[in-house]
């Protein structure tokens, strides 16, 4: 039988990416193991952003903010390719909360932190300045204010391959069906969701990061009482055509207090969400409804003065988030973000952590809190160190993105410039590797539509387990935003020929 390793982690979203790269970089062996492919639930269908949650201020939740504002700027430095400062525009809605309310929270949002990268706030007359030509008239005040952009399921990607590279096993589309203790170890099998294959792994500790299942792991799979439980809630986004000028987005007041982000999405889309819903289903079901449509549109036509309808949407997202259940009665919106771990071992048990809650932004911090848990497991482990080291391709010279890419462009004449950008934002230094040997767009292979080649293709089939079209073109990529039907149709045909060569 193969020899233990030190950390057996289920779940390959964020938390589980985060944790197998930051362990593998302290020097422990780390196995990953995803039931579906990596970032396919929750953590590709958030809302984009590394951010401090501005509402959360009004629950008091200050140390979650301060960590949260304080990880805008660490992975600022650490993913400048994938991360960028995005403003914002908040229309003043009195009915919903005071103008000197608004002002505070800002204020806070911006000295909590130690901003550094990220501009101050200032405010707006909408009545005249450019931001406000959209809006209706009802709303002449306003905010600008600045959070981090960023490609989620890139991010989980580039966690996971960190980790790969030094040294960990990184599994998607292998569900661990069971676990049980024997001779302080974990005894887990793992099965391939594709093929049916099994294999056993023997851990001495394992990590539960299955986000909205942590439960179903730990009472199905591991056998152990959960103390401690999450409420699932579905967030729904949709994409639509954009319909004002600039690079901002705009944050707006709903009725119910809830805060609605309008976020410039490639060149010339919009990205709109989230809605905030009790949810008691299957996560692998989750889907939009009509109702969160016409919630979202409604609050969009109230501050406006373009009419939108639902024939405007392109296209949607839902995800089930897993927030910590801290037995309160508040609704789905105010329910913490904050995260909590139960461990469970000791004593000549082998130890199952499991984290409950969390958000994307605080992944990080998250991942290092987890390590703390299991320290007393592994003393030769070593140090915390992710807060500064890039993740892949990331290594850009003073994280300055726009004069690497110019560089790199520059290198290229051949290489259309939203294609260069396209290939700098996803893939950072490492386009340099993708490229390599390129010196015309026949070079790249098949042209499969829009900014999509077949080189693309076959480095994330091989670099980063890749399987599916959805794996490639929803969250690897986003290239399924613009292919047509008839060109995803083509490209899937391709892939199955690849798979059968």
């Amino acid at each position: 039988m193969n020899e233990p390793v030190d950390l057996l982690i289920i779940g390959g979203g964020i938390n589980g990416a985060g944790v197998a790269r930051d362990a593998a970089g302290r020097g422990l062996s780390v196995v990953l193991c995803e039931k579906d492919d990596l970032a396919e639930g929750t953590s590709s269908r958030s809302g984009k952003y590394i951010h401090g949650g501005l509402r959360y201020l009004e629950y008091y939740e200050f140390r979650l903010v301060r960590e949260a504002l304080i990880e805008r700027e660490v992975v600022l430095r650490v993913a400048p390719q994938l991360t960028w400062p995005l403003r914002l525009v908040l229309p003043h809605s009195p009915e919903q909360r005071p103008r000197w309310l608004i002002r505070l929270g800002l204020f806070l949002y911006d000295h909590l932190g130690g901003r550094q990268r990220i501009p101050a706030t200032r405010a707006l007359d909408l009545r005249s300045s450019p931001e406000g030509a959209m809006l209706r008239d009802a709303f002449p005040r306003g905010f600008a204010y600045w959070d981090v952009w960023v490609d989620d399921a890139r991010l989980v990607i580039l966690n996971a391959l960190d980790a790969a590279r030094r040294g960990a096993e990184v599994l998607p589309r292998a569900e661990c069906i069971a676990a049980r203790r024997e001779d302080n170890l974990w005894h887990a099998r793992l099965k391939d969701t594709q093929t049916g294959a099994e294999r056993d792994v023997r851990a001495r500790a394992l990590f539960n990061a299955a986000g909205p299942w942590v439960e179903k792991v730990l009472g199905n799979v591991a056998g152990v009482n959960a103390r401690h439980s999450v409420r699932l809630v579905k967030g729904s986004h949709i994409i639509m055509k954009r319909w004002w000028q600039g690079d901002h987005g705009y944050v707006l007041q709903a009725h119910d207090k809830r805060l609605i982000f309008v976020n410039p999405y490639f060149d010339d889309l919009a990205l709109v969400g989230t809605t905030d819903i009790p949810y008691d289903d299957r996560p692998e079901g989750v889907a939009i409804g009509s109702d969160e449509i016409d919630y979202l549109l409604a609050i969009l036509n109230r501050y406006f003065k373009t009419e939108l309808a639902p024939a405007d949407v392109i296209s949607t997202y839902s995800g089930v988030r897993p927030l910590y259940d801290d037995d309160s009665a508040k609704g789905a919106s105010a329910v913490t973000r904050d995260y909590e771990f139960e461990i469970d071992g000791g004593n000549g048990r082998a130890p199952i952590l499991s984290a409950f809650g969390g958000k994307l932004t605080t992944y990080r911090k998250l991942s290092e809190h987890a390590l703390e848990k299991l320290a007393i497991y592994f003393p030769k482990m070593g140090p915390g160190w992710t807060a500064r080291a890039p993740l892949p391709g990331g290594d850009i010279p003073d994280a300055d993105f726009e004069a690497w890419l110019q560089s790199f462009a520059s290198a290229r004449p051949w290489l259309p410039a939203d294609l260069a950008r396209h290939y700098g934002r996803c893939y950072g230094s490492d386009a340099v590797t993708l490229l390599a040997g390129a010196a015309s767009l026949a070079d790249l292979g098949r042209h499969f539509g829009a900014l999509f080649y077949e080189r693309e293709a076959k480095w994330l089939i091989e670099r980063e387990w890749a399987r599916t079209a959805d794996d490639i073109l929803t969250r690897r990529t986003k290239h399924a935003l613009f292919l047509t039907e008839a060109e995803k149709a083509a490209f899937s045909d391709w892939l199955k020929m690849e798979a059968a060569a």
